[in-house]
Protein backbone atom coordinates (compact mmCIF):
# COMPACT_ATOMS: atom_id res chain seq x y z
CA UNK A 1 0.00 0.00 0.00
CA UNK A 2 1.38 3.99 -0.63
CA UNK A 3 1.13 5.74 2.41
CA UNK A 4 -0.22 9.59 1.63
CA UNK A 5 -2.07 11.68 2.91
CA UNK A 6 -4.64 11.30 0.57
CA UNK A 7 -4.18 6.96 0.98
CA UNK A 8 -4.48 7.47 5.13
CA UNK A 9 -7.92 9.96 4.23
CA UNK A 10 -9.16 6.46 2.38
CA UNK A 11 -7.83 4.30 4.98
CA UNK A 12 -9.36 5.84 7.80
CA UNK A 13 -12.64 6.45 5.99
CA UNK A 14 -12.66 2.66 5.00
CA UNK A 15 -11.77 1.66 8.58
CA UNK A 16 -14.63 3.75 10.10
CA UNK A 17 -17.48 2.51 7.21
CA UNK A 18 -16.73 -1.11 7.70
CA UNK A 19 -15.80 -1.06 11.59
CA UNK A 20 -18.44 -3.61 12.78
CA UNK A 21 -18.93 -5.51 9.64
CA UNK A 22 -17.60 -8.41 9.06
CA UNK A 23 -17.11 -10.86 6.14
CA UNK A 24 -19.01 -14.63 5.68
CA UNK A 25 -16.17 -16.09 7.63
CA UNK A 26 -16.67 -13.98 10.50
CA UNK A 27 -13.35 -12.10 9.94
CA UNK A 28 -13.09 -7.88 9.83
CA UNK A 29 -14.68 -6.90 6.90
CA UNK A 30 -11.77 -4.59 6.70
CA UNK A 31 -9.33 -7.33 6.21
CA UNK A 32 -10.54 -6.75 1.94
CA UNK A 33 -10.40 -3.32 1.43
CA UNK A 34 -6.42 -3.76 2.73
CA UNK A 35 -5.50 -6.64 1.20
CA UNK A 36 -6.57 -5.31 -2.12
CA UNK A 37 -5.15 -1.53 -1.18
CA UNK A 38 -1.62 -3.51 -0.55
CA UNK A 39 -1.79 -4.65 -3.75
CA UNK A 40 -2.05 -1.16 -5.79
CA UNK A 41 0.79 0.49 -6.61
CA UNK A 42 -0.82 4.07 -7.53
CA UNK A 43 -2.58 6.27 -4.88
CA UNK A 44 -5.18 6.68 -6.73
CA UNK A 45 -5.66 2.69 -7.18
CA UNK A 46 -5.19 2.35 -3.60
CA UNK A 47 -7.98 4.70 -2.88
CA UNK A 48 -10.70 3.21 -4.90
CA UNK A 49 -9.44 -0.45 -3.49
CA UNK A 50 -10.10 0.64 0.10
CA UNK A 51 -12.89 2.95 -0.72
CA UNK A 52 -14.90 0.45 -3.28
CA UNK A 53 -17.17 -0.79 -0.56
CA UNK A 54 -17.88 2.04 1.39
CA UNK A 55 -20.62 3.63 -0.28
CA UNK A 56 -22.34 0.09 -1.11
CA UNK A 57 -22.05 -0.92 2.30
CA UNK A 58 -22.01 1.78 5.18
CA UNK A 59 -24.04 5.05 5.74
CA UNK A 60 -21.12 6.85 3.25
CA UNK A 61 -22.30 8.47 -0.24
CA UNK A 62 -20.70 9.66 -2.94
CA UNK A 63 -21.52 12.72 -1.99
CA UNK A 64 -19.65 12.54 1.04
CA UNK A 65 -16.30 11.08 -0.83
CA UNK A 66 -16.63 14.40 -2.92
CA UNK A 67 -16.89 16.74 0.46
CA UNK A 68 -13.85 14.95 1.53
CA UNK A 69 -11.91 15.55 -1.30
CA UNK A 70 -11.38 12.69 -3.11
CA UNK A 71 -10.30 13.40 -6.60
CA UNK A 72 -12.74 13.12 -9.25
CA UNK A 73 -10.78 10.07 -10.99
CA UNK A 74 -11.21 7.98 -7.76
CA UNK A 75 -14.67 9.35 -7.52
CA UNK A 76 -15.55 7.84 -10.82
CA UNK A 77 -14.12 5.11 -10.73
CA UNK A 78 -15.93 4.11 -7.29
CA UNK A 79 -19.03 5.21 -9.08
CA UNK A 80 -18.45 2.59 -11.97
CA UNK A 81 -17.81 -0.24 -9.74
CA UNK A 82 -20.87 0.24 -7.38
CA UNK A 83 -23.29 -2.82 -8.62
CA UNK A 84 -26.92 -2.63 -8.56
CA UNK A 85 -29.60 -5.57 -8.25
CA UNK A 86 -31.22 -3.87 -11.17
CA UNK A 87 -28.14 -4.50 -13.68
CA UNK A 88 -27.21 -7.84 -14.85
CA UNK A 89 -23.95 -8.81 -13.48
CA UNK A 90 -21.74 -8.98 -17.25
CA UNK A 91 -23.23 -5.71 -18.03
CA UNK A 92 -21.65 -4.43 -14.21
CA UNK A 93 -18.41 -6.36 -15.77
CA UNK A 94 -18.91 -4.36 -18.89
CA UNK A 95 -18.88 -1.34 -18.07
CA UNK A 96 -16.48 -1.72 -15.03
CA UNK A 97 -13.96 -2.58 -18.16
CA UNK A 98 -14.04 0.41 -19.32
CA UNK A 99 -12.49 2.60 -16.52
CA UNK A 100 -9.20 1.63 -16.59
CA UNK A 101 -8.81 2.10 -12.48
CA UNK A 102 -11.64 0.32 -11.74
CA UNK A 103 -11.03 -2.87 -13.73
CA UNK A 104 -7.53 -2.89 -11.88
CA UNK A 105 -9.48 -3.22 -8.68
CA UNK A 106 -11.81 -5.36 -9.49
CA UNK A 107 -9.72 -8.32 -11.06
CA UNK A 108 -8.24 -7.93 -7.88
CA UNK A 109 -11.49 -7.88 -5.38
CA UNK A 110 -12.46 -10.95 -7.57
CA UNK A 111 -9.13 -12.93 -7.02
CA UNK A 112 -9.56 -12.26 -3.16
CA UNK A 113 -13.37 -13.16 -3.27
CA UNK A 114 -12.43 -16.42 -5.59
CA UNK A 115 -10.58 -17.37 -2.66
CA UNK A 116 -12.50 -20.24 -1.43
CA UNK A 117 -9.95 -20.14 1.82
CA UNK A 118 -11.05 -17.40 3.08
CA UNK A 119 -14.20 -19.75 4.10
CA UNK A 120 -15.47 -21.87 6.68
CA UNK A 121 -17.92 -24.03 4.64
CA UNK A 122 -18.41 -24.07 0.66
CA UNK A 123 -21.75 -24.03 -0.49
CA UNK A 124 -22.57 -24.80 -4.18
CA UNK A 125 -23.90 -21.26 -4.39
CA UNK A 126 -20.26 -20.21 -3.72
CA UNK A 127 -19.16 -22.36 -6.39
CA UNK A 128 -21.15 -21.14 -8.64
CA UNK A 129 -20.40 -17.04 -7.90
CA UNK A 130 -16.71 -18.42 -8.47
CA UNK A 131 -17.41 -19.43 -12.23
CA UNK A 132 -18.93 -16.43 -12.76
CA UNK A 133 -16.07 -14.80 -11.50
CA UNK A 134 -13.89 -16.41 -13.73
CA UNK A 135 -16.04 -15.49 -16.47
CA UNK A 136 -15.23 -11.49 -15.46
CA UNK A 137 -11.74 -12.14 -14.78
CA UNK A 138 -11.30 -13.37 -18.56
CA UNK A 139 -13.13 -10.48 -19.85
CA UNK A 140 -11.58 -7.80 -17.55
CA UNK A 141 -7.73 -9.09 -18.17
CA UNK A 142 -8.41 -9.16 -21.65
CA UNK A 143 -9.58 -5.16 -21.25
CA UNK A 144 -6.34 -4.48 -19.41
CA UNK A 145 -3.81 -6.90 -21.75
CA UNK A 146 -5.08 -4.29 -24.85
CA UNK A 147 -4.76 -1.27 -22.83
CA UNK A 148 -0.81 -2.29 -22.25
CA UNK A 149 -1.00 -3.76 -18.62
CA UNK A 150 0.41 -6.91 -18.45
CA UNK A 151 -1.47 -9.97 -17.11
CA UNK A 152 -2.31 -10.10 -13.59
CA UNK A 153 -1.47 -13.22 -12.00
CA UNK A 154 -2.43 -14.26 -8.55
CA UNK A 155 -0.47 -13.65 -6.33
CA UNK A 156 1.62 -11.76 -7.81
CA UNK A 157 2.18 -7.80 -7.32
CA UNK A 158 1.70 -6.68 -11.52
CA UNK A 159 0.73 -3.07 -11.46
Amino acid sequence: MIYTPLTKKALSLAFEAHKNQLDKSELPYIFHPFHLAEQMGEKYTTCVALLHDVVEDSKYTIQDLIELGFPSQVIEAIKVLIHSNDIPYFDYINRVKMNPMATRVKIVDLIHNSDLTRLNKISTDDLRRIDEYKKALLILEKKLNRLGVRKIIIGVRTF
